[in-house]
């Protein structure tokens, strides 16, 4: 009890100072009109350690979101590269406070702590995962809501692509987060695409950045999609604007094909 009090006690203590921290850079209307998103990045060995963290996925983390009223909780796998075997949740949250205050909520939650003994209390000679990053999001004004594709409710046949775009500068960075309002949705909406979520990056590596998530039915449509994307008359006017192209507002994306976990909500 003891050794409980003080997990929950030290969680409280940093929440606090996270939330301090970030009230400054929260707009006073954003908490109502647009979502935050925890992006989780937990890098994993092949084998028995990554069941035990989808099974944790399922069976204690994201029904305790669920009673919690959050989601829907994307939680999905890196099919291809170097980074494999990697999983990604995409939590997401009406404010700051709430995703900052997260991990303590779960350490008081009884039936969540139940649920996730075999993940929480796993050996240190075999742990549940290698390491875990987050980063903290706030969704763009153009899209405040993240969007799970149709094929979701069915659990259908989609694959995601999340994409990260860093910026040499701040003035970089808001000129792109600029060009996806002036058009870009709309952009990938003709081209086929189903947009999920796009999040401009408040705490995390490396900043000034933008994270943002497509979804498509299968890895050929990658292609011809992208295609028609850069072919749209709308995107060349946007690339050619003076406003826009006088120099990159791009300067690395980190691009990743993953396939949803059986547990996923997205």
């Amino acid at each position: 009890m003891q050794r409980r009090q003080f997990l929950a006690a030290s969680l409280a203590t940093s929440a606090l100072a996270l939330t301090r921290d970030l009230s400054a850079q929260t707009p006073p209307a954003a908490a109502s009109s647009r979502e935050f998103y925890q992006l989780r990045r937990y890098q994993l060995e092949s084998g028995p350690q990554s069941r035990l963290t989808e099974s944790y996925f399922g069976d204690a983390l994201i029904p305790t979101l669920s009673r919690m009223g959050m989601g829907p909780v994307g939680a999905f796998k890196v099919d291809y590269g170097p980074e494999t075997p990697t999983f990604y949740l995409v939590i997401p949250g009406s404010s700051v406070e709430t995703l900052a205050t997260l991990d303590l909520r779960l350490a008081e939650d009884e039936e969540f702590l139940k649920a996730a003994d075999p993940y929480w209390n796993a050996p240190a000679n075999a742990p549940a995962f290698r390491r875990i990053e987050s980063s903290l999001l706030e969704a763009f004004q153009g899209w405040p809501k993240l969007t799970p594709p149709p094929a979701a409710a069915t659990k259908g046949k989609r694959i995601y692509q999340l994409r990260t775009y860093e910026s040499a500068t701040n003035r970089d960075h808001t000129r792109k987060i600029e060009m996806f309002h002036s058009g870009e949705f709309e952009i990938f909406q003709r081209s086929g695409f189903q947009q999920v979520f796009f999040g401009d990056t408040l705490i995390g590596p490396k900043m000034p950045c933008l994270t943002y998530m497509l979804s498509l039915g299968s890895p050929a449509e990658l292609e011809p999609k992208w295609a028609a994307f850069f072919g749209d008359p709308q995107w060349k006017k946007l690339a050619a604007d003076p406003h826009f192209s006088f120099e990159p507002t791009v300067s690395n994306v980190t691009n990743l094909l993953l396939s949803p976990l059986s547990v996923s909500q997205v």
